[in-house]
């Protein structure tokens, strides 16, 4: 089947991408989160160009191909607009077979453990255990992220003592039977994220992500050779060779693709491959309730070197006003800590009419 336009809707948070074939078959898709608009532009003016009147059955190749073809560009924005293509062309494929993505990848529809994922510094170890200890009993989660430091702060803390507060804080009282992960959005030195992996592992955590600033691996795995607590990361990377690196230097211990910031569905795939030649198991980030949660769960649903949750933000309207009224009926809801994969064809989900209508649209065909 050939490609025969691509649609974009968008505004600066949010870019959905919708594909038409030369049958008509159609798909939805999504490009990562911000700056989406300037996103969708890349789509349309380096993606486009090298897919329009193409056939999409080789993806993989597709994708490689606009690579080549771009190669003068090969940072974030360029795998952040090819993610919108990827993903509408793998919706197209389950609607087609009446299949879920995940049945398509190998796996099945189905429930996922998850972790309840915050992304606030500014609020005070004690009110963070507030709301934690109310989604715990409420929604049933049995693990959840906080944040150390501050955001690449240069062994900055978001104020003093934040962060040798909150780790025996959490410990305290979320209780013993839950999993506790701690995210430094590469803060440290190599040091001083030791020192910190010392008091996780006296206070029991499990996963310590992103210690180092991310483009260091080298400073990432002194941290991970120091430590027996896992050391997690990659989610900023989308360069594949990169991404061998990291993996064969056993930079970390757990991978964390984005399936948007990477450039789909099919490239993540082969991120997971290599992990999964490595022995590494694989817990995506999927930090907001766009569509990347959702591709998410699917992928974890097929992999056979999935991670032990899923990755779910807790943080609503105050936080990410964005995210309202994005689709006809919400996709994501959790049960007893955990979320659910539907045997609808596809992605199984409809974009609300009323957001399509607001967004910036463009088309490109062949």
């Amino acid at each position: 089947m050939k490609l025969k336009r691509i649609e974009s809707f968008t505004n600066e948070f949010v870019g959905f991408v919708r594909v038409t074939m030369d049958d008509g078959s159609q798909g939805w898709g999504q490009v990562s989160t911000y700056h989406s608009d300037i996103t969708c532009q890349v789509l349309h003016r380096q993606v486009a160009p090298w897919v329009l009147g193409q056939d999409t059955t080789d993806l993989d190749d597709m994708l490689d191909i606009v690579t080549e073809r771009e190669h003068k560009f090969p940072g974030s924005y360029l795998r952040r607009a090819m993610a919108g293509l990827d993903t509408a062309i793998w919706d197209m494929r389950g609607k087609q077979a009446g299949k879920p993505v995940a049945e398509l990848l190998g796996g099945s529809a189905g429930t996922i453990r998850s972790y309840a994922s915050s992304m606030k510094r500014d609020i005070t170890p004690a009110d963070e255990a507030v709301r934690l200890k109310r989604l715990r009993d409420d929604k049933g989660f049995d693990a959840f992220k906080v944040r150390a430091g501050a955001e690449v702060g240069r062994n900055r803390d978001e104020w003093p003592g934040r962060t040798e507060e909150i780790i025996p804080t959490m410990r305290r009282e979320m209780g013993e039977g839950m999993d506790l992960l701690i995210d430094a959005n590469s803060c440290y030195s190599p040091d001083r994220a030791i020192e910190v992996g010392r008091m996780l592992e006296d206070n029991g955590f499990c996963h310590f992500e992103e210690p180092c600033p991310y483009w260091e691996l080298e400073q990432t795995k002194q941290v991970t050779d120091a430590l027996d607590i896992d050391v997690t990361g990659g989610e900023q990377d989308c360069d594949l060779p990169t991404w061998r690196r990291m993996i064969d230097m056993r930079a970390v211990d757990i991978v964390q693709p984005d399936i948007l910031y990477l450039g789909g569905i099919s490239r993540t795939l082969r991120v997971c491959r290599m992990a999964g030649e490595a022995g590494l198991p694989v817990t995506p980030h999927c930090a907001n309730l766009s569509l990347v949660t959702l591709f998410t769960m699917h992928l974890l649903r097929a992999i056979p070197n999935a991670g032990k949750y899923l990755e779910f933000s807790i943080e609503g309207e105050d936080y990410y006003p964005w995210q309202e009224g994005l689709y006809v009926e919400d996709p994501y809801s959790i049960e007893n800590g955990h979320a659910r994969v539907t045997d609808a064809p596809g992605w199984g989900i409809d974009i609300h009419p009323e957001w399509l209508a607001r967004s910036d649209y463009r088309v490109s065909e062949f």
